[in-house]
């Protein structure tokens, strides 16, 4: 079942320091001053926030007092809920899926504008639904959209922006093909950098090719911010990131970069428990991706995708693909996205499919195989693999080597400052808590307690 988008509420409530039980006393005491009764409690609360329940006027008027916000204007321009602070104007399905010309800049603003809010503290952005975001792979996935050629300016403004491109590209290169362990600290680097793109492509006064050296930037300074929103949780920012990438993309007619952060967003939606809305995604990616290696990785993420839907039939014949495909020679070159990928991400993504179907042995032989292929800068990558042999062991009921794989994963992971890594290993807690004597295993609990 898809998980429920974030609702205005649900941070307003956060910010102001409420529980929902809270919140529903200070609503009844609003009514109360004014001589009313309210029977608003929590499970009333609950429904507004994740049911889509609607409170009536009056009831909307004693949310903005218990939240200390002003009253709503009856009948205003800006209906429940986007009148709380930071939910902003609703998304409409049109505004999400106009990929043509010129959509990039808006798109990568609104990015900026959900990091701006965040960090206020004052606005948490409503998460992408995923009807919205199989609107855009649907639009994507029409090879009718096309990029749309710019003319070009004179020689003199050419070789101005020119050279400033050439310094942007220098510095985008040396902060993202730095160590990954250096990396996750230098997102803000990225932000400005992409941050004088964006504004670059806001002039449109550049030529064809200089256009494209900027949409080229964009796109890969896009998906390297996203995924540090990623890796810190903050999946709303992560999806806007992705898809102004996107949106670049389409204006430079790069079809493989695209699929590319269909990718990305499919798996973030794997990781939010959506497989049904990732399933889709990469099908939609993979009308369009050209490169096998490409092809080969959307094909590993739609397996694992439809292992955890549990149909294995589509899943074994999906990891079939990927090997094949990683297999078949090409004469252009593999694209920057998936430059990383190799046999390890195929063994142990391969594993942790068939760890979903049930065959944990052969899982756990993979995890492992691919494990010993890693190479070893890819730092982050092998946090992530050790909870998933921490998770095989687990399977295999073998709690000793599952605690010793989990804790070095999670050593490993506060070191380099990888909260996504974290995440994996509490969410072993549950196996592990039934083998509260075996070794290791008092330590990692007391460790990932919350």
């Amino acid at each position: 079942m898809d998980e429920t988008p974030w609702h205005p509420l649900t941070a307003a409530r956060e910010a102001a320091g409420l529980s929902r039980e809270q919140l529903a006393d200070r609503v009844r005491a609003a009514a109360a001053r004014r001589g009313l009764r309210s029977g608003v409690d929590k499970s009333r609360v609950r429904k507004w926030e994740l049911h889509g329940v609607r409170p009536d006027d009056q009831h909307q008027v004693y949310i903005a007092e218990a939240l200390g916000l002003p009253a709503p204007v009856p009948d205003g321009p800006l209906p429940w809920p986007y009148w709380l602070p930071g939910a902003g104007l609703p998304l409409l399905p049109d505004e999400i899926v106009a990929l043509g010309p010129a959509t990039t800049v808006p798109a990568l603003r609104e990015a900026f504008k959900a990091t701006m809010d965040h960090t206020r503290r004052r606005i948490v952005v409503s998460a992408v639904s995923s009807t919205a975001l199989l609107a855009l792979a649907g639009a994507w996935a029409q090879p009718s959209h096309t990029a749309t050629a710019q003319p070009e300016p004179s020689d003199a403004t050419n070789l101005v922006d020119g050279d400033e491109i050439s310094r942007l590209e220098q510095a985008a290169a040396l902060f993202t093909n730095r160590a990954t362990e250096n990396r996750m600290r230098t997102v803000t680097v990225l932000e400005a950098l992409l941050q004088s793109v964006t504004d670059l492509l806001d002039e449109r006064r550049h030529g064809p090719r200089d256009t494209a050296r900027l949409h080229t930037l964009a796109a890969k300074l896009a998906s390297e911010v996203g995924w540090h929103r990623f890796d810190l949780g903050r999946h709303a920012e992560a999806a806007r990131y992705w898809i102004g990438g996107l949106h670049s993309t389409h204006e430079l007619g790069d079809i493989d970069a695209g699929a590319g952060l269909l990718s990305d967003l499919a798996y973030q939606a794997s990781w939010r428990s959506r497989p049904h809305t990732a399933a889709e995604l990469l099908r939609r990616a993979l009308k369009r991706a050209r490169h096998p290696a490409a092809q080969s990785l959307l094909q590993l993420r739609l397996a694992r995708a439809l292992a955890a839907l549990g149909d294995r039939k589509s899943t074994l014949r999906a990891l079939t693909a990927a090997e094949n495909l990683l297999s078949v020679p090409a004469a252009d070159p593999v694209p920057s996205w998936c430059s990383w990928y190799s046999n390890a991400d195929l063994a142990v993504d391969s594993g942790q499919a068939l760890l979903d179907l049930g065959d944990t042995r052969r899982a756990h032989q993979l995890i492992r195989e691919g494990q010993a292929e890693l190479p070893s800068a890819r730092i982050k990558t092998y946090g992530v693999f050790q909870s998933y042999q921490a998770r095989s062991y687990l399977e295999l009921g073998e709690p000793e080597q599952a605690a010793a794989a989990a804790t070095e994963a999670l050593d490993l992971a506060l070191r380099i400052g990888a909260p996504r890594c974290v995440q994996l290993v509490r969410e072993l807690t549950p196996r592990f808590e039934e083998f509260p004597t075996a070794e290791g295993v008092p330590e990692l609990l007391a460790r990932t307690a919350v």
